[in-house]
């Protein structure tokens, strides 16, 4: 730095006294710190927000501002990183662009860091070249005088400390050039950050609570594994049997899993629509739906729907396998009733108005009992503000756009990729089907 002001120490010292700092223009004082040419950092300090400090941008390795002002921050840019210290991420990059500050600012991760050392709540700040004029003196102050009764010189002490001590006690010079390779070696030195100090976490993440839940659900799968083979071990001695291709067929068919949809008029998604939005990955509205219907003869809905689905799977070997899955779709419980008694075991999802009555002819009729053995799905517009009455669910909701139709595809994507993990989790044995 020059023999001038510093202005990164001169900013610190305005921090730390708490005193306001005021800006100005041509036209003189101003309130407005986008229309301000000057900083004003005490009666005596005035300098321009372009002034560059002794912090390096990001991948710089220039250790003079004055002769290359270009690689480091700004005066105004590091003031404008602490003005905003505790606003969001988003405004403060608002603020950055509307100043003119995109060619050289604090990024948001450093934001913090700058304004710790500004308050001297941290001696240390990444990217800083050390000052060699830098002092505790506030800039500005006078010199002080001698006065003729002046203290006893650091020679003087120094030979009086020498005559009464010995050699291996003599206090230690250093050598100018060890000097100046430690100044090298610290301006080149670059802390290392891992992601729990860029993140700025305070304690580490505790996944016990997932391993205790899913303790109990792999102690059962578990159990009922060995017990599927010790049923078999007891029928050593029977005849083997021919196994019955109908009712193999039967079985596998049995392992499709169910999703049921409201039956309401007012839902999103009905039987007219919903074969459409599913497979296609189209949403079209349940009335435009029910007279196109008509109009090719079919003027009452299936009530039970079959949807096919493509899924990609992936390898260990990175080979790709496209598969067809088969779910079925149903919206009354005597619908359901036609797979057999274990038709709940068998669903996986159940799509909601957020109308309590559609639980009523239901196994569970409690909604967030419902919810805990199925997957809930809550569809509405994307201009619908919440519905208070999900809130407690356990549902996920979400939105179609009532317009664009382009983004239906990334919706029933979204809808699919969180049924699988709910599945995958809750009943691994219906992915099989």
């Amino acid at each position: 730095m020059s023999s001038g002001t510093d202005p990164l120490l001169a900013l610190r010292i305005a921090i730390k006294s708490k005193k306001e700092v005021t800006y100005t223009n041509d036209a003189g004082p101003i309130t407005s710190f986008s229309a301000a040419t000057h900083v004003v950092l005490s009666p005596t300090i005035s300098l321009p927000k372009s002034t560059p400090t002794r912090l390096r941008k990001p991948g710089s390795t220039s250790v003079d501002p004055q002769s290359q002002p270009e690689d480091f921050i700004s005066l105004g840019a590091i003031y404008l990183a602490w003005l905003l210290r505790d606003a969001s991420g988003a405004e403060y990059m608002k603020q950055v662009r509307e100043n003119g500050y995109m060619a050289g600012f604090v990024s948001v991760t450093e934001r913090k860091g700058v304004a710790d050392w500004l308050e001297e709540k941290s001696q240390l700040l990444t990217g800083l070249i050390p000052n060699n004029t830098e002092s505790t003196t506030p800039p500005g102050t006078p010199p002080q005088l001698r006065s003729a009764t002046s203290l006893p010189s650091t020679s003087t002490l120094s030979k009086g400390a020498d005559a009464n001590s010995s050699p291996s006690k003599r206090r230690y010079v250093a050598d100018n050039a060890d000097v100046e390779v430690v100044k090298k070696i610290k301006t080149n030195e670059i802390e290392l950050q891992d992601r729990t100090t860029v993140l700025r976490g305070i304690k580490p993440n505790n996944f016990n609570s997932v391993k205790v839940a899913f303790a109990d659900k792999l102690k059962k799968l578990k159990e009922s594994g060995s017990g599927k083979h010790g049923s078999g071990s007891t029928s050593w001695n029977s005849a083997p049997s021919t196994p019955d291709s109908k009712m193999q067929a039967r079985k596998a068919k049995n392992q499709y899993p169910i999703i049921m949809i409201s039956s309401s008029p007012t839902s999103l998604v009905t039987m007219y629509n919903v074969r459409r939005f599913l497979q296609d990955a189209v949403f079209e509205p349940s009335q435009d739906a029910r007279t196109r219907a008509v109009s090719e003869g079919n003027a009452r809905a299936e009530d039970v729907i079959p949807i096919y689905r493509k899924r990609t799977t992936i390898d260990p070997s990175g080979r790709e396998t496209e598969t067809q899955t088969r779910y079925f779709v149903v919206d009354s419980a005597e619908a359901l009733a036609k797979f057999g008694p274990d038709a709940w075991e068998r669903v996986v999802c159940v799509m909601t108005t957020g109308q309590a009555w559609q639980f009523r002819p239901y196994k569970w009729q409690e909604p967030k009992t419902l919810f805990h053995h199925v997957k809930g799905m809550y569809f509405s517009w994307t201009n619908d503000p919440p519905n208070p009455k999900i809130k407690d669910w356990n549902v996920t909701e979400l939105k179609i756009d009532p317009n664009r139709r382009h983004v239906d595809k990334s919706v029933v994507a979204h809808f699919w990729r969180i049924l699988d993990q709910w599945t995958i989790a809750h009943k691994p044995s219906l992915m099989q089907g």
